[in-house]
């Protein structure tokens, strides 16, 4: 109104505006009073926003600082790297491992801290953060002091808002205590193989010269009431060799060493001389033996020949051991052929001492019989039905008991062999006969520094008319096969000067080509499980474990002379 007089309009001589000024300027006034009304309101909510934003940020303060008390009292390191590896993010921890700050890590590379012989991964060192894999593990060493600390890598891919790869965020952990504790348990097993490997040397090479000198003595002349004597010798060393045996063994298959090999055999061959070995052992303790096929049984099978016969007679040796009255019996039946396997069953069945349901609980466990006086009256290692049983478990496949104490035992099992279309093979060592031993046109080399093993040797070569020369060690081995020619060399792979590997290595090495390809059989009392692997890895032509029987050293020579068919 004040401005429609100060332009000089009189609002008397125009009444009809009156009405609608009035309105305008009523308006104006709840105008403003609304804008004042909405200013406070605007001024309370800025208010409040501002102390909202103001907790917000105390409480986003305080979970950060807790989330990096966290973080940085945490063991191990946590980072983040982008996609070439660079870290974007280290805690505490990194600094106390590495000994490098924060600060001056943010930015760099892992490869700026570590060296490649350190890291023990798969994976290439300059690619570890590159592969682009949705995880990565590698262990690395870190030589702090005087001392190596071990530290385990494990980390996931992180994605960008694209789903594209753009780094890794992870863990360091100290694995020190855990990876010192695998390095001292590794050095133990190792010291535990020398120390097997040592005492079966040493224990086999005099064994050598027993079990050696009573085949002798029972291959020549002697007065009848010595038979006993020679025989009670005889069985004695070879019973301790097979206790040395079933330890070595049993720690093969603990230390998972042992493999399966599949080769072509004769099963009856196999089960003809096991035969004739129980049915003479049976009949020295007035037992009677029964060797049962309930069907059919395909000959030429493909498995392990030599851990099958070994089960077999392990079985049967238990059977002969705990049965004092009556019969032992084994049966072998076919139960069935499909898709050219055989799946066969053995059961042996004895008249013995049996064994309760309580102690048929613990009888395959290592070193247990089934009571103490057992091994007292009966002794063995307990090894025997442990060792069947692994062997059995390794082929897929399952020893199991029935018995009663007092009314014998029966052990059986099942497993399954390929069949053969190979016909049957000719194998001297499976004649059930004892071997003529004619004279053999050999000429052999010998590599032997034990006095009692060369004198075995010689007693054996001049029985058999074998022309021989004995070397103390390899150095003087190789001097006399440089002067001299042989058709076989015999090497001991313990020696002083060279050792066998040592001596083999020289004569491969030779530059007349025939005498460097002399064949070279390794003859040793070590018992070693690479013992063979190694033996061909040095280009030998076989392997004999001393003691040895008469007859496989003479089949082995008999093999490399000029006389052979």
């Amino acid at each position: 109104m004040r401005q429609l007089k100060k332009s000089g309009l009189d609002l008397l001589d125009n009444p009809k505006y009156t009405d609608f000024l009035n309105m305008i300027n009523e308006a104006y006034k709840d105008f403003e009073k609304d804008h004042e009304h909405l200013e406070n309101i605007l001024e309370v909510s800025s208010k409040e926003l501002f102390i909202a934003n103001k907790k917000l940020k105390q409480e986003r303060d305080y979970t950060k600082t807790k989330l990096e008390k966290i973080v940085n009292n945490v063991g191990g390191v946590i980072f983040q790297t982008d996609a070439d590896g660079n870290f974007t993010y280290l805690n505490q921890a990194w600094t106390k491992y590495s000994g490098y700050s924060i600060a001056e890590s943010i930015g760099k590379n892992y490869k700026d801290f570590l060296k490649p012989s350190y890291v023990h991964s798969k994976l290439k060192f300059n690619e570890i953060f590159l592969n682009k894999k949705d995880a990565i593990e590698f262990v690395f060493k870190l030589k702090k002091k005087s001392r190596v600390l071990w530290f385990e890598v494990k980390c996931k891919q992180d994605t960008d808002t694209s789903g594209l790869p753009s780094g890794y965020t992870g863990t360091i952990t100290n694995i020190t205590n855990l990876k010192e504790t695998e390095i001292k348990l590794k050095k133990a097993s190792q010291s535990k193989d020398v120390f097997l490997s040592t005492m079966s040397h040493e224990i086999r090479t005099p064994l050598n010269a027993v079990t050696g000198l009573a085949n002798i003595l029972l291959m020549e002349d002697f007065l009848p009431e010595q038979s006993e004597n020679l025989k009670a010798l005889k069985y004695s060393g070879e019973h301790l060799l097979g206790l040395i045996n079933d330890l070595l063994d049993f720690d093969k298959i603990k230390s998972g060493k042992l493999k399966i090999t599949e080769d072509v055999f004769s099963l009856n061959q196999l089960l003809n001389v096991t035969k004739s070995d129980l049915v003479l052992r049976a009949e020295n303790k007035g037992l009677v033996f029964n060797f049962i096929k309930e069907n059919d049984i395909p000959d030429n099978i493909i498995g392990d020949k030599l851990k099958l016969n070994q089960i077999i007679k392990n079985l049967l040796s238990n059977a002969l051991k705990f049965t004092e009255n009556g019969s032992i019996s084994l049966y072998i039946k076919n139960l069935g052929i499909d898709k050219n396997k055989v799946k066969l069953r053995f059961k042996v069945v004895d008249t013995g001492i049996g064994i309760s349901k309580e102690d048929q609980k613990t009888i395959f466990e290592s070193f247990m019989q089934a009571n103490p006086e057992a091994s007292i009256k009966y002794g063995g290692t307990g090894l025997g039905l442990p060792i069947s049983k692994k062997l059995l478990n390794i082929q897929n496949s399952d020893l199991t008991v029935e018995s009663k104490l007092g009314e014998g035992a029966t052990f059986s099992f099942e497993i399954t062999f390929k069949i053969s279309n190979r016909l049957s093979t000719f194998s001297p060592e499976m004649i059930e006969m004892q071997p003529d031993y004619l004279p053999i046109d050999l000429k052999v080399l010998v590599a032997e520094d034990n006095k009692m093993n060369a004198l075995i040797l010689k007693r054996l070569f001049l029985k058999w008319k074998v022309n021989y020369e004995i070397a103390e060690n390899g150095k003087e081995l190789l001097d006399r096969y440089i002067k001299s020619n042989f058709d076989l060399i015999l090497m001991d792979l313990q020696m002083p000067l060279l050792n066998g590997y040592e001596a083999t290595t020289a004569i491969r090495n030779l530059p007349n080509k025939k005498k460097s390809q002399i064949p070279i059989i390794a003859l040793t009392a070590f018992a070693q499980t690479d013992i063979k692997e190694k033996t061909r890895q040095y280009k030998m032509d076989g392997f004999m474990s001393k003691p040895f029987s008469p007859e496989k050293l003479y089949n082995l020579l008999k093999s490399h002379s000029k006389q052979k068919q």
